[in-house]
């Protein structure tokens, strides 16, 4: 039997955020079971996560939507780490990853920091985006982490958003971030929803991945280098934001975490 927990992330109370099942292992673990938990589960994300060989990790870390495993994932990066310090790990720790390198995640003023590398979009356009998203964006691009990009006209417009999911899947790409800046008077400087029906995904809650992408944007169009966001889905989430410019290719990403649930997979 192996243990499961249940946590909200990036968020301070339970039932916000985004949730993602964490699984401790032990050891090796078969890429098949661990798709079919993650289907048990279906949630947008399960992370499993089993100590690394060698000295450059602490512990090897995967992610799988209810569907496919996938290249990064922020918000079940950071409820992995929670889990960990729970477990009485102190941090630094440092995960390593199939596809995103070795990520770090360190326990600072009270948040947990992740270490990942930024995905800087480049413009590009898309026939039928506007018609599927039901607005109009004002710039298009694409990042590395095969998302399509979408900044639109102001918040409102973000927070009405009913996008045709199925028009959606028809695009090359994990998702689709749509975001604006802030409405004035926000703590926040820009906001954002995210979409990857393509994936298994409808809307993702919190995403953490997505400001790999996000903060680089704004901080050129803001000329800042520390900033918050806030993912207005229905749960919602606040992420902070770093972008050192000692270290143009990271990018440093804050928030907190609440264990909701746990229990034993018998499976």
């Amino acid at each position: 039997m192996s243990r499961f927990r249940v946590i909200d992330a990036f968020t301070d109370r339970p039932f916000a955020g985004n949730p993602a099942a964490v699984l401790v292992l032990d050891g090796p673990y078969d890429d098949a079971w661990a798709q079919r938990v993650a289907a048990e589960f279906n949630l947008a994300e399960t992370a499993f996560v089993v100590p690394a060989d060698g000295d450059t990790a602490d512990y090897e870390l995967r992610w799988f939507t209810p569907t496919v495993e996938v290249a990064l994932c922020g918000h079940a990066t950071l409820a992995a780490a929670h889990a960990l310090i729970e477990d009485g790990a102190s941090g630094p720790i440092r995960f390593a990853t199939r596809w995103s390198g070795v990520l770090t995640v360190t326990p600072r003023e009270g948040r947990l920091w992740m270490d990942f590398p930024a995905n800087v979009p480049t413009a590009e356009s898309f026939d039928g985006l506007p018609e599927a998203l039901g607005a109009a964006p004002v710039w298009t691009g694409t990042a590395g982490t095969c998302d399509i990009v979408a900044e639109v006209a102001d918040e409102r417009t973000v927070r009405g958003l009913t996008p045709d999911l199925a028009a959606l899947t028809g695009f090359e790409s994990r998702g689709v971030i749509v975001t604006a800046r802030a409405g004035e008077g926000s703590p926040d400087a820009f906001v954002l929803r995210s979409f990857a029906p393509r994936v298994g995904v409808p809307e993702d809650p919190v995403t953490g991945s997505a400001h790999t992408v996000l903060a680089p944007y704004w901080a050129e169009h803001l000329g800042r280098t520390s900033f918050s966001a806030f993912q207005c889905s229905s749960r919602g989430g606040r992420l902070y934001l770093e972008t050192p410019t000692a270290a143009p290719d990271r990018v440093f990403i804050g928030g907190s975490a609440v264990t909701v649930s746990e229990g034993e997979l018998r499976a």
